[in-house]
């Protein structure tokens, strides 16, 4: 056996701590409702091993832990935007953490399970996540704020054997393009070559990155994959996500024949959508992905299906079941290694300020450039590893359908405010520049429903000042029913049987 890294001895130290986990679902509190989800799952009789619970409210984690009773719970994370230069010097950036904490000593959840992306770049916020851009001082930044995130973590969360959660980085979806220097594999290792965390490995972002990488022109799927599994970190993936592809829906309201698009020689436009079907592709995908040599330290196996129809779920999943019964006793971790119990903090060289200040630099044209105020110019746009193909589509089509519609419609958020904007010719279509024209800092949590309400009002404001007193109105109105929808009753376990 090859000598070990240190970061490796340590990430599997840790390791030994997660027990398997099983085959899981990956849920929203909310959306569908978890009480209905569940009890259509018990007819069926395709409970979940595990179930993965994306960030919510400590009152609704700890209602979640009273329903589940003694069930295995994990925790999907959000709003720690550890892509970002600036976050290690930011309280905001260590409070979450902190907070963070809390859920997964509330849900006793193994891993924290965070996107390795972001929705917040130089003070500009986006709906859904914008991929890292992959160079060496950024995969440099990310393993930094990763093991600060570790090692607080480490000082914050108890779990009951005594453990800390670990941290797993999901490598994200491309959306329409990429920016970088190194192949999105090559990156991902020099993270872990830097740090002791986990990896979740996403079939459905892996196919974007098949499709929007524009390698699908000159390479069979079946080769990507195996080429990318045989340069990928395999050996830390401790999680694989399995979730729907669709058209999505803002292309579809530009050009409604992408629906029939991907024939012939061409591949649809899917991008990564958990309210979708999966595709049977996918599931070649994970057939040829469970059967990689180095995936040793595997402890679940997830379809996430937030926002989905609650029948799909449970049709899903029970094929899903069938399909994966027996993965989990034929993948195993290493057995031949013994760690020492009881964890201390690990620690690694700090990335310079330099490398954090220029890193800065081209984040802000990251962010300039995703939103068409400045071109693709410079290594990270330029070299054969970025695909700008999809860019102006993302810029036109994909980031106002962000800001006017996805997470709250802006109509019916704001419907007497919008019907009188309208009647003095103030198109809703200028808000949609109005949200890029200056960067705004964060406070406080992140939570892009909350900043539509409070730049809505802004732009009001500047637009239209006589309809202050409409638009603070209906803003209250929001803030109180998103408050009493963020707080859920949720039944106890023995309500379910």
């Amino acid at each position: 056996m090859a000598a070990l890294s240190t970061v490796h001895r340590e990430f599997l130290r840790r390791l030994e701590q997660v027990p398997a986990h099983g085959l899981g679902l990956s849920v929203d509190v909310y959306s569908p409702d978890l009480t209905s989800l569940l009890r259509a799952l018990q007819q069926r009789q395709v409970l979940p091993a595990y179930l993965e619970v994306f960030r919510a409210t400590p009152t609704a984690l700890a209602a979640v832990r009273k329903q589940v009773g003694n069930g295995l719970l994990t925790y999907h994370g959000e709003g720690l935007w550890l892509t970002q230069p600036e976050a290690a010097d930011d309280p905001v950036f260590r409070k979450e953490v902190c907070e963070l904490a809390g859920h997964l000593q509330t849900l006793q959840s193994a891993w924290l399970n965070h996107e390795c992306a972001t929705k917040y770049i130089a003070g500009y916020s986006y709906g859904t996540y914008l991929p890292p851009l992959y160079t060496e001082s950024s995969a440099e930044v990310i393993a930094d704020n990763t093991m600060l995130i570790q090692n607080l973590l480490d000082q914050h969360c108890c779990l009951a054997n005594g453990d800390a959660s670990l941290v797993l980085l999901e490598m994200p979806p491309l959306t329409y393009f990429v920016a970088g220097t190194l192949t999105i594999p090559t990156f991902f290792r020099l993270v872990t070559e830097k740090v002791p965390c986990g990896l979740v490995l996403d079939v459905g972002h892996l196919w974007t990155v098949f499709r929007y990488t524009g390698i699908w022109q000159t390479t069979s799927l079946v080769q990507f994959v195996d080429a990318f599994l045989n340069e990928f970190p395999m050996d830390r993936v401790v999680e694989i996500h399995v979730a729907g592809l669709a058209i999505h829906e803002s292309s579809l309201a530009v050009h409604p024949e992408m629906a029939e698009a991907g024939g012939g020689n061409s591949l649809p436009a899917w991008t990564d959508a958990h309210a979708a079907p999966i595709p049977l592709v996918l599931f070649e995908m994970l057939d040829q992905i469970l059967t990689h040599p180095c995936l040793a330290s595997l402890r679940g196996l997830a379809l996430e299906v937030d926002t989905k129809p609650v029948e799909l779920i449970v049709d899903e999943f029970a094929r899903f079941s069938q399909r994966y019964a027996t993965v989990f006793p034929r993948v195993k971790a290493d057995t031949d290694i013994s760690y020492d119990c009881g964890y201390t903090s690990f620690q690694r060289e700090p990335v310079s300020p330099a490398i954090r200040h220029a890193l800065g630099g081209a984040y802000d044209q990251y962010a300039r450039v995703v939103a068409g105020r400045a071109k693709p110019e410079g290594p990270e746009w330029n070299q054969c590893l970025a695909c700008t193909e999809g860019l102006e589509t993302y810029q036109s089509v994909y980031l106002p359908y962000e800001i006017l519609h996805w997470g709250g419609e802006v109509a019916a958020m704001f419907p007497e405010s919008c019907r009188r904007l309208n009647e003095r010719d103030v198109p809703l279509s200028r808000f949609v520049p109005f949200w890029f024209r200056q960067p705004r800092s964060l406070s406080g949590s992140y939570d892009f429903f909350l900043m539509k309400i409070e730049q809505f009002l802004e732009f009001v404001h500047e637009e239209a000042p006589e309809l202050d007193g409409i638009a603070e109105r209906e803003a209250d109105e929001l803030r109180q029913a998103y408050h009493s929808a963020n707080e859920p009753a949720v039944p106890a376990a023995s309500d379910l049987t």
